[in-house]
């Protein structure tokens, strides 16, 4: 049976940490993800968890100054110190709340930057993450998002991930696979998530367009969550979309689906 968990940062936008995981286990949920925790310390987002009886499935490395545009800081030469500082900070809260694996936001390719220097300091940024992570078992995940909604995105297809894949040559290095961005930038999904399987760890799924909840747009999520069940994916399914209403209201697919 397929498990799925609630972007907090997503379903429930504005309302804060505190009361966007109080929001997901109302609505049933048993597991979140989400985009940063670190507005309280990571002592007090585990605290919060434990009270709402959810665990943690991921959250993302510090990405810079958001508010500003940034969405990650791992391809941004001159930024590595910062990087480091965010891996380990991300550390503290993955052990607090028993954490198993970390995304790291590749970021916006910079503007008027050698691409061959970008990709040093990128490869160089993973390799350290992975080394960090991976002594204490978590895994470093990497995923690609579509330069529709964020131009610029240096990780933007599976191909770019295989490519820098290759060349970080981490064992704790995993996909982070959204479909949504996936429909967007190359389509194919089932036969690339076939193809990829070994590679994932996390899948996200949002429709297209619109980026709302299975069954509003194009995308043929009864398919496709059947066919993850048939494949035996034993990952979490991250459902990270805009819901049109009530999140309640939105989830009759799950039913659908065994949950």
């Amino acid at each position: 049976m397929l498990r799925f968990c609630a972007n907090v940062t997503a379903l429930y936008p504005g309302l804060g940490l505190a009361p966007s995981l109080e929001a997901a286990a109302a609505d049933g949920f048993d597991a979140v993800e989400l985009r940063a925790p670190y507005s309280v310390s990571p002592e007090e987002f585990a605290a919060l968890l434990a009270a709402h009886g959810l665990g943690c499935v991921q959250f993302n490395l510090p990405m810079g100054d958001f508010a500003a545009g940034e969405r990650g800081i791992t391809c941004l030469p001159g930024r590595e110190g910062e990087f480091r500082a965010g891996v380990a900070r991300a550390l503290d809260y993955a052990r607090a709340a028993g954490v198993r694996q970390i995304n790291a936001p590749a970021g916006i390719f910079p503007a008027g930057a050698d691409p061959a220097a970008v990709e040093e300091v990128f490869v160089a940024n993973m390799r350290l993450a992975a080394q960090m992570l991976g002594a204490e078992g978590i895994v470093l995940q990497l995923e690609p998002v579509n330069r529709r909604d964020m131009p610029g995105a240096y990780v933007a297809t599976t191909d770019d991930y295989e490519r820098l894949a290759a060349r970080i040559g981490a064992p704790n290095l995993r996909l982070q696979y959204d479909f949504y961005h996936m429909q967007i930038m190359q389509g194919d999904l089932i036969a690339t998530f076939r193809r990829l399987a070994p590679v994932i760890s996390h899948v996200q799924i949002a429709d297209n367009p619109g980026r709302h909840e299975p069954g509003s747009g194009e995308i043929n999520y009864d398919f496709i969550l059947a066919e993850l069940a048939r494949a035996g994916y034993a990952g979490w399914v991250g459902l990270e979309y805009a819901p049109r209403g009530r999140v309640a209201d939105g989830l009759g697919f799950l039913r659908r689906h065994g949950a």
